[in-house]
């Protein structure tokens, strides 16, 4: 059969006119750099960096039971959240393994907006149809319908208030702005149609998410590269990989999967068993016997030589006692890092252990996550 054609973002055009090197992720066509991974990860750091993450998804729930819906078919107690915020949430299988990580944003009383993956949000959106069946709610998938435009680093905020200020935006004003806090969303207008600000991220620093129609996306893009000049560079996928990494943030199909339970991950306390009731997976998280079972730590090495995705993690005998799941050459850092799976006797911070990388013995520490936190 022919390869599927990829699917493009409403911004394909402007990162064509920038010189991008694209790439296919999760079956979209996406910049995976401008000019050059160190210098898109450093703008980010110090100063700011824009990001097209189109390639989201985003599936609205909307009805009266709209948050017992969302306490059903997800591991946090969304029912409970307050309007105006978000809360990081997953998706669990039966088995309790992870079918996605979301981000939930609660926009009413009776409306929530779940942001899914790529790659997992038309699985989302049929597992939330499906759990929701029960209860007095609509899903509607919104996916192909909305740009999601990320604005982050440390100017990130002067330069949204900046945009805002000489936009045709209703509902927002530079207080808004200022005054919100992470993990909460505004809610206004942009040429008359929705706008969606969110005080969250994917890279360790301070930022925005900005939720529009599709149609709405270029002339967004186009007011905030002009309101941050040479303060906002266009980052690609592999500058906001590594900005995760040394931000010890989880990715889907790496630290997160289907066969990895959230306590594996480090993730127990977003699972609510004493807040709420019964919900999609619960049985088997409570059933669930972790002894024994490989726990996500991290690891920094010195030199330049870093351990990939898949690298052997070995015991100072010599014994495969883990597996890398990310790494990288930490921009920010100066040295190696990554994030595996190892064996719980051996994930103590201070452990020597040994990652091999193409064959070659790389001298490595367990150390607490995240290896970086912004000041």
């Amino acid at each position: 059969m022919p390869d599927q054609p990829l699917n493009a973002t409403a911004l394909s055009a402007i990162h064509e006119g920038l010189g991008a090197a694209f790439t296919d992720f999760a079956g979209w066509q996406m910049p995976v750099r401008y000019t050059s991974d160190l210098a898109e990860h450093h703008a980010v750091r110090r100063s700011a960096g824009i990001f097209d993450l189109s390639h989201m998804g985003e599936i609205r729930l909307q009805g009266p039971e709209a948050g017992q819906a969302l306490d059903h078919a997800l591991a946090g107690k969304l029912s409970g959240l307050s309007v105006g915020r978000a809360k990081y949430s997953l998706m669990l299988t039966e088995d309790g393994g992870v079918v996605d990580d979301v981000i939930v944003y609660r926009l009413a009383e009776d409306s929530y907006l779940v942001v899914a993956n790529a790659g997992n949000a038309p699985e989302v959106a049929r597992e939330l149809t499906e759990r929701s069946r029960d209860h007095d709610v609509q899903v509607r998938d919104e996916s192909a319908e909305i740009a999601l435009i990320a604005v982050q680093g440390p100017a990130s905020e002067g330069i949204v208030v900046t945009a805002l200020a000489d936009a045709a935006v209703a509902g927002i004003s530079a207080q808004d702005v200022a005054a919100l806090r992470y993990y909460r969303v505004l809610q206004g207008t942009y040429q008359g149609a929705e706008l969606l600000l969110a005080r969250t991220g994917y890279t360790g620093e301070d930022g925005f998410e900005l939720y529009v129609p599709a149609a709405q996306a270029v002339d967004l893009w186009e007011l905030l590269t002009a309101a941050g000049g040479e303060d906002l560079v266009p980052c690609g996928l592999a500058s906001r990989d590594t900005l995760r990494l040394e931000a010890g943030m989880p990715l889907y199909g790496h630290e997160l999967g289907r066969d990895i339970l959230p306590a594996q991950a480090g993730l127990g306390r977003v699972v609510a068993l004493a807040a709420k009731g019964d919900f999609v997976g619960r049985a088997a998280i409570e059933a669930a016997d972790l002894e024994g079972a490989r726990v996500l730590v991290g690891l920094a090495a010195e030199g330049r030589r870093a351990g990939r995705a898949g690298s052997a993690v070995k015991d100072a005998a010599g014994a495969v006692i883990g597996e890398v799941t990310s790494g990288a050459l930490s921009p920010t850092l100066g040295h190696p890092v990554a994030m595996a799976f190892i064996d719980p006797d051996h994930a103590e911070p201070g452990t020597d252990l040994v990652i091999d990388v193409r064959g070659k013995d790389l001298p490595a520490r367990v150390v607490p996550l995240p290896f970086y936190t912004r000041d």
